[in-house]
């Protein structure tokens, strides 16, 4: 059997669609295409698909990952034991609370010479969700580690690892499908990471863990090209981030909002 007459796979179509396909099978799956009519109008799809996020999300994946986000530190955190609540406190103790929009933190009184003070948990908490956000979202073929497919495992799995019960929001009624999800280090410990997506690419993220903070009511904050909403209830904060739309974004929100208070419920 000749290279081209080699079946092909779904792997290899995804490569096909990436730019990732050894030279020497481009051709072979160009002529397997012309005659599959329906393999082929799938990867059209996977194509449009991914020209969309990268045109909307193509200058957010040219930024610098974060450090906390690359590769050894994650494997290193998720080695290490959870990081004492005490220091967490002690540098939330110093800081000043976001309070609404997109004002941020910032020292009540200080001086031009004075240090600025340590950021909150919560301001940790949604800088990290941003950062996986930005990093994840640009992914065509891996922004997840279980797809959504696989949702009781991955929700039994995520439970499992965060200590308390997941319930994963379904998001259809409002356009959007369920893409995965993926298990991140956190400020506190390990977060869990869930990723929506809308039929042009619009893709949304939830990002939720445990803390040991007081509940707190819906707050916005916004950046450039990207925004969150977040919030803290039964020692447990959530994260939504999305496109900078904050009317698209608090939608969103609220669907996931009502459909977390019913885990918040349970376990109060």
């Amino acid at each position: 059997m000749n290279d081209r007459e080699l079946p092909v796979t779904e792997d290899e179509l995804h490569a096909y669609v990436d730019g990732e396909l050894p030279a020497d099978r481009v051709q072979a799956v160009t002529a397997w295409l012309a005659v599959h009519p329906e393999q082929a109008a799938l990867v059209a799809a996977w194509q449009a698909q991914s020209d969309a996020i990268r045109a909307r999300y193509g200058a957010v994946g040219a930024e610098t990952v974060p450090v906390r986000l690359k590769l050894d530190r994650i494997l290193k955190s998720s080695r290490s034991a959870r990081r004492p609540w005490m220091a967490l406190a002690a540098a939330a103790a110093v800081a000043v609370f976001m309070v609404g929009g997109a004002t941020g933190w910032m020292a009540r009184g200080a001086s031009a010479a004075a240090p600025a003070p340590a950021p909150s948990v919560f301001e940790r908490f949604t800088a990290e969700a941003l950062d996986a956000y930005r990093l994840y979202v640009v992914e065509v073929r891996h922004p997840v580690e279980v797809p959504g497919t696989e949702r009781p495992h991955m929700t039994q799995w995520l439970t499992k690892r965060l200590g308390y019960e997941q319930r994963i929001p379904d998001l259809q009624a409002i356009g959007l499908k369920l893409v995965g999800g993926r298990l991140l280090p956190g400020p506190t410990g390990a977060a869990a990471f869930y990723m929506y997506e809308g039929a042009t690419g619009e893709r949304f993220t939830i990002y939720c863990a445990r803390v040991e903070a007081p509940q707190t009511a819906l707050r916005f904050k916004a950046g450039e090209r990207v925004a969150a909403f977040y919030w803290a209830d039964a020692n447990a904060a959530y994260v939504v981030s999305g496109p900078a739309n904050r009317e698209r974004l608090e939608k969103v929100t609220k669907t996931i909002y009502e459909q977390m208070e019913g885990v918040a419920a349970k376990e109060s």
